[in-house]
């Protein structure tokens, strides 16, 4: 089975934990196992899973992406002028695959499945594929 979530973001470098929007379709297809495949269809975000309890971490996330790959230094950047947003989406990924057992995503303690914005704001898909 499949689904998608629409996502609009506010900003141009974010992260979003879309994790509770993805146990909801689990929930709501009464999934017991399997696998959840969560891909991003975008060349200028990401998926990855990341700390979910300090909102700190997600802020020293995209600052060290902003002074790692900076904005308006890359050849692309004549045409869209989000060469930098490009390069994050590549070096983070588009997508992440969880196991789903009991009905719940398995994840650690500490993870959540985060869409990573680097050139909002937009309005995104999130597909998920649970087999």
């Amino acid at each position: 089975m499949s689904e998608k979530i629409l996502i609009e973001t506010k900003k141009r470098n974010e992260l979003i934990d879309i994790t509770d929007r993805i146990q909801e379709i689990i929930t709501k297809n009464k999934i017991k196992e399997g696998i959840c495949l969560v891909f991003v269809p975008h060349a200028t975000a990401a998926v990855m899973l990341f700390e979910n309890a300090d909102p700190a971490l997600c802020d020293d996330f995209i600052e060290h992406m902003q002074k790692t790959i900076k904005q308006g230094i890359w050849k692309h950047d004549k045409i869209d002028g989000n060469g930098d947003a490009h390069i994050k989406s590549g070096i983070v990924g588009c997508s992440e695959t969880i196991p789903i057992q009991n009905n719940q995503l398995q994840l650690g303690t500490w993870q959540a499945i985060t869409l990573c914005e680097f050139d909002g704001p937009r309005k995104r898909t999130i597909n998920v594929v649970i087999k």
